[in-house]
C-alpha cells in the first residue's frame, strides 16, 4: 500500500524535493495521519513514488530522525516515534481554585494572558517573525553518524549516567569550547546541562528569588525571563538600555539578568566599562548576575567582547548558553556555568525534576560533535550563511524602507531591531496594512515593561534572499496602500 501525501502543495512552497518530503511527513506525523508505531516506506519505494532520488528520500528521513519524529531499526525499517503525534493529546481543564499553589496560579494567569505576539499563518504570510535556524543547512547525515556512535557507546555503562548535572563528556566538551572561543575558564564540574536554556532560567529563578524580592531586568528584555521572575513572586526593577547596552545603576537588589554579548532585543553590545561596573555592583551587594548568551555564537563583524563570566573573579556570574539556536530547534539542550557555591544547590534542585538527566543519547552525540570539530565547522558555515542574509536584509531595507524604519547597528544574532520612524497610531495601521500584503514582523512592544517608542524585530535567518526581497517589497507596498 502506497503512502499518500499531498506532496504537490509542499513542492510549491519548498524549493527542494527532500525539504518538501520532510515537511509533508513531519506534518502527517504531528497531525496524527501517521500514528506512532507506523512503519514508513523504504527510501527506494518513497523515491519511486514521488519522483526523486533515493538520496533525497534518505535525507528527509535523516532530518526526521535527528529531530525525534521517527526511529530507525536496523533490518526492520523506519517507524514513527512514540509521542511524536499531537492529534490525540488533549489539555485537561485546570481548576484554578484552592488546589493550586501561589506559584501555580501565577503561572496559569501568565499563560492565560495575551503575550502581545501575533500568530502568523506560515502558508499565507511571509513571516519575519521568530529567529529560527535554517534547518535545511544542518549536517543531518554527520549528526546521524554521531547519534549512531553514541548509541553503540551507550550499550554499556548507561546506568552510570544517573547524574542530574548531565553527561560528563558533554560538560567537558562545553568547557573546552568556552575556553577556546570565549575566554571563559570553565570547569566541567561547574557546568549543568538543562533541557533548553529556559529550563535553567526558571530553575535558577526558583532557587534565587523569594516572593517580594527585587530583580533587575533589561527594559526592553526577553519576556520569558520576565515570566520566570514573576512566577516566583519577584518584583521587576526595569533597567533602561541604550546603544551601549544596559545602563548600570546602584540597584537595591541581589539578582540581575543581562544579555551583554547581544542585548535582547536591541542587539546592543555592553561596553567593557559597563561590564566592569556591573561586576563592581555585584561585589558591593553580594549579588548574582545571570548572563544569558542566547545567540552570540553567530557573529559576522566586530570583535566579541569578553563575557562577564570571563571577567568575574568573585563567583558572582552564572553563564547561560543554548544549542537550540546553533543546532536545530528539536535539540532541547542548554547549560549553565555556575559559581562553585551554587553547583550543589542547582544539581539538587534539578534532581527534583530530573533524577536522571534527559536526552542522554543526544548529549553523548553532541559531546562527540563538539570534541571532533564538527560543531566548529557547522558554526563557521552557518555564520557565513546568516551573515550573508543579514547583509542582504539590511541592504533591502536601506533600498526600499528607509522612510519606515531605522535599523539599529548589529554584528551578530538572528534578528534585526528597527525603530519605527512615525507615530504609534500610524505604526498600528502599518502592521495591519502589511498583513494584508502578506508579510508579518514582530512588534517589539512585547519586550517592554513600560511604554516606549514603536519598534520591530525582523527575523531573517530562516528566509532566503528571494523571500527577504519579496517581504521588504511588500512592506513598501503596504505603506503606499496607506497613502491612498
Amino acid at each position: 500500500m502506497e503512502l499518500g501525501l499531498p506532496i504537490d502543495s509542499y513542492l510549491e512552497k519548498y524549493r527542494y524535493k527532500y525539504l518538501a518530503l520532510y515537511h509533508a511527513l513531519r506534518d502527517a506525523i504531528i497531525n496524527g495521519m501517521l500514528p506512532e508505531g507506523t512503519r514508513l516506506p523504504a527510501t527506494r519505494e518513497l523515491a519511486r513514488q514521488y519522483g526523486m532520488s533515493r538520496g533525497s528520500a534518505a535525507q528527509s528521513y535523516d532530518m526526521l530522525l535527528a529531530e525525534g519524529y521517527v526511529n530507525a531499526m536496523t533490518g526492520s525499517g523506519t517507524y514513527v516515534a512514540r509521542g511524536a503525534s499531537l492529534s490525540n493529546k488533549e489539555i485537561e481543564p485546570i481548576n484554578s481554585g484552592p488546589m493550586l499553589s501561589t506559584w501555580g496560579q501565577r503561572v496559569l494567569d501568565m499563560m492565560s494572558s495575551p503575550s502581545g505576539q501575533t500568530e502568523g499563518n506560515a502558508e499565507e504570510l511571509l513571516a519575519f517573525t521568530g529567529e529560527r535556524v535554517a534547518s535545511e543547512n544542518f549536517p543531518y547525515t554527520e549528526w546521524k553518524s554521531f547519534l549512531g556512535h553514541a548509541a553503540n557507546e551507550a550499550k554499556e555503562g548507561i546506568s552510570r549516567e544517573s547524574f542530574s548535572a548531565g553527561h560528563m563528556e558533554l560538560r567537558r566538551a562545553i568547557a573546552g569550547h568556552l575556553r577556546f572561543t570565549r575566554g571563559i575558564q570553565a570547569d566541567a564540574d561547574h557546568i549543568v546541562i538543562f533541557s533548553g536554556s529556559m529550563q535553567g532560567i526558571v530553575l535558577l529563578s526558583q532557587l534565587l528569588i523569594n516572593s517580594g524580592d527585587p530583580v533587575v531586568l533589561e527594559n526592553p528584555g526577553y519576556h520569558g525571563i520576565k515570566n520566570a521572575v514573576q512566577s516566583c513572586g519577584g518584583i521587576i526593577v526595569p533597567a533602561e538600555v541604550d546603544r551601549s547596552g544596559l545602563i548600570p545603576e546602584d540597584w537595591n537588589a541581589r539578582l540581575l539578568f543581562v544579555t551583554p554579548s547581544r542585548q535582547y532585543p536591541t542587539g546592543a553590545v555592553l561596553s567593557l566599562e559597563r561590564r566592569r561596573e556591573l561586576l563592581k555592583w555585584a561585589r558591593l551587594h553580594q549579588a548574582i548576575i545571570i548572563e544569558d548568551d542566547y545567540d552570540s555564537e553567530f557573529r559576522w563583524g566586530g570583535r566579541p567582547m569578553e563575557p562577564l563570566k570571563a571577567l568575574d573573579d568573585g563567583g558572582h556570574v552564572i553563564f547561560i548558553g543554548s544549542f537550540s539556536k546553533t543546532m536545530f530547534l528539536g535539540l532541547r539542550l542548554g547549560y549553565a556555568v555556575l559559581p562553585k557555591a551554587l553547583v550543589k544547590p542547582v544539581i539538587a534542585a534539578k534532581a527534583l525534576y530530573e533524577p536522571v538527566s534527559s536526552s542522554l543519547l543526544e548529549q553523548r552525540a553532541l559531546s562527540l560533535f563538539i570534541s571532533r570539530g564538527a560543531y566548529s565547522r557547522h558554526l563557521r558555515r552557518m555564520t557565513r550563511l546568516y551573515g550573508g542574509r543579514h547583509r542582504f536584509f539590511c541592504s533591502q531595507m536601506e533600498e526600499k524602507a528607509t522612510h519606515l524604519f531605522q535599523l539599529e547597528p548589529g554584528d551578530a544574532g538572528l534578528h534585526v531591531y528597527a525603530k519605527w520612524l512615525h507615530d504609534g497610531e500610524t505604526y498600528e495601521l502599518f502592521k495591519k496594512a502589511a498583513r494584508k500584503r502578506g508579510v508579518e514582523f514582530r512588534d517589539a512592544a512585547v519586550y517592554r515593561f513600560s511604554p516606549g517608542s514603536p519598534a520591530a524585530c525582523f527575523g531573517f535567518s530562516h528566509l532566503n534572499e528571494e523571500q527577504i526581497a519579496r517581504g521588504v517589497s511588500r512592506m513598501a507596498l503596504a505603506w503606499e496602500d496607506m497613502q491612498k
